[in-house]
């Protein structure tokens, strides 16, 4: 259950709409009407997020923000104001505050910055426990795994969480990399100080400037307020960014100036804004290679992996799969009440036998497939999907084309279907359903026509009516790597 406290003298309106917005038994709203009454709820009981009206009877709701970052800084606070005093609201945001709503308020985008903020206090509070052997199935935030590889891994950790510098995670999708990042951040001194995560890959290139440095009012088009971006956001915090080898290079330019000078200017603007962040940055790509490429500047590089972590793919882990399975499998049974208690031998070897291009994310997704599948209390190997990398390669050798189609994960297949995809992910907590399922089904049907040609992308972009470059963008984008023989793609 979701804890929300709003801090509000309003006596009926805001409150019934939050209630409206987050009804119970989902979700316990608090109610507190002055500021002091407010500071003594989170003191008592730390409310998951936290909506705090600017204008109080006893304080201003900024003194209120100041005392309760004072009680603890990881409380995502989101202020509620009206359009005149937007000026303090964004005062607070400079401050660290989440992000601001005006009155009277809109339920749909209510609901979906309380879902961003409640999903970044999880990841602030969520334990990243590093074991080595299964954890109980309630810790969701594990990094399980005992052969040589993680327990460098787990070294490393333990080596850098309390230094103040840039760590760079390197390895393959789906391997866990924010949860090694999310290690670092509660074994270090900034524990207490925001964490606030980034996904690079999946922001528009126009759009990411903005959410990283803010803007000005004016600065471009639709720009009718200030925006504070997550590094003045996250001052004094951990600032997470994901997939960094994706980012344009004129931006890289501008965090290796904010990784030397630790300032910045938001666009649009001439104040030099100073920041305190640690930057914890992940990457799939070879870095090394992209800077010889001139895909990514090699003094950012260089300053990034100052302290560079590489997570193993699964393929490589030797014998942790069979305690992955088990972890993932109670926890799993656990979320569809399933009774799963054990897994067929030869369940096991086909699961041992799957290259696992996905790696961990893959795993969890096949098994949860399974699962929906299964009856009876073990997991036989009918219940288990059949995997896209080993059809493909069937395929391709059936057409008389070498080709291989690799993504980074294995969501949705024609087993499971797109109704049951959709169900899974109806959760209090989901946030962007929209893009992500069509993300799913672009993924699928590329998989399914490529498969069809032999891995031919001419055809392929013949068949689905598209240009040859948006296909390979949609490819890049989905995370989808396409090698074949010269003779397949002959009219290309």
């Amino acid at each position: 259950m979701a804890h929300l406290l709003l801090i509000d003298d309003d006596p009926v309106l805001i409150p019934e709409q939050v209630r409206l917005a987050f009804p119970a038994p989902r979700y316990r709203v608090e109610v507190a009407d002055t500021g002091t009454e407010g500071i003594e709820c989170v003191a008592n009981v730390p409310p998951d997020v936290i909506l705090l009206d600017l204008r109080l009877p006893d304080q201003s709701g900024l003194e209120v923000y100041q005392q309760i970052r004072k009680i603890d800084a990881r409380i995502p606070v989101i202020f509620v104001t009206l359009a005149k005093t937007a000026d303090t609201a964004i005062e607070a945001m400079k401050q660290g505050a989440y992000d601001y709503l005006f009155k009277p308020l809109d339920l749909h985008q209510l609901r979906r910055v309380v879902g961003e903020a409640l999903e970044v206090a999880r990841r602030m509070r969520e334990p990243a426990v590093l074991v080595e052997t299964a954890p109980d199935p309630d810790v969701d935030g594990a990094i399980v795994g005992s052969c040589p590889a993680m327990r460098e891994v787990y070294k490393a950790i333990g080596r850098v969480a309390a230094q103040n510098v840039p760590v760079l995670i390197t390895g393959e999708s789906g391997t866990g990399k924010e949860l090694v990042a999310r290690a670092i951040y509660q074994h270090g001194p900034r524990a207490k100080a925001p964490f606030l995560a980034l996904n690079c890959a999946a922001i528009p290139e126009q759009l990411l400037e903005s959410e990283l440095f803010g803007h000005e009012k004016g600065a471009f088009t639709g720009a009718d307020r200030r925006r504070i971006g997550k590094f003045e956001q996250c001052h004094s915090g951990t600032l997470f960014l994901d997939e960094i080898g994706d980012m344009p290079l004129v931006l890289q330019a501008k965090i290796l100036r904010l990784l030397q000078e630790q300032s910045f200017e938001r666009i649009g603007g001439n104040e030099t804004v100073q920041t305190d962040v640690r930057l914890i940055a992940a990457t799939h790509r070879d870095l090394t290679a992209w800077s010889a490429e001139g895909k990514f500047r090699p003094d950012l590089y260089y300053r990034l992996g100052v302290f560079t972590i590489h997570l193993p793919p699964l393929r490589e882990r030797g014998d942790d799969l069979p305690m992955l399975v088990q972890h993932y499998l109670r926890r799993i049974s656990r979320e569809l009440g399933r009774e799963i208690r054990e897994v067929a031998p030869d369940a096991l070897e086909r699961l041992r036998n799957h290259p696992w291009p996905g790696n961990i994310r893959e795993l969890q997704s096949a098994l949860k497939q399974a699962l929906l599948q299964a009856s009876g209390t073990i997991l036989l190997t009918a219940f288990l999907p059949e995997f896209r990398s080993q059809e493909s390669g069937v395929r391709g050798q059936e057409s008389g084309a070498k080709s291989s189609l690799t993504p980074d994960s294995c969501p949705l297949t024609p087993d499971s279907g797109l109704e049951a995809f959709i169900r899974e992910r109806l959760v209090p907590d989901a946030n962007d359903l929209y893009a992500e399922t069509h993300r799913q089904v672009d993924r699928l049907l590329l998989l399914r026509v490529l498969e069809y040609t032999g891995g031919n992308q001419h055809q392929a972009a013949r068949l689905l009516g598209i240009a040859r470059q948006t296909l390979r963008i949609k490819l890049r984008d989905l995370g989808l790597s396409v090698s074949q023989s010269v003779e397949a793609d002959e009219e290309g």
